[in-house]
């Protein structure tokens, strides 16, 4: 089972980078995605998306969004706070 870091930047738990100080901007990075789109060509000639599934293979990233500094031990808690 994984644990989760949790920040203790103010307010408590919010995230901040270690390196530059930054706390608002992040980057979730998925090496080796595979996505899949399900589309329907209409009557004109154009196409409209119908479905779309994605599979990640690879590594997950957490980065910092202004210097790029390795975040990936608070990932999880990321995820969390997403609404």
């Amino acid at each position: 089972m994984r644990r989760i870091r949790r920040p203790v930047g103010e307010p408590l738990g919010k995230i901040s980078c270690p390196r530059c100080g930054n706390s608002t901007r992040f980057v979730e990075q998925l090496e080796s995605v595979l996505v899949t789109t399900t589309y329907l060509q209409n009557d004109d000639g154009s196409f409209t998306p119908l479905e779309q599934n994605s599979d990640a293979e690879g590594e997950l990233s957490f980065l910092c969004g202004e210097c790029g500094y390795d975040m990936t031990p608070f990932h999880g808690h990321f995820r969390e706070m997403v609404f």
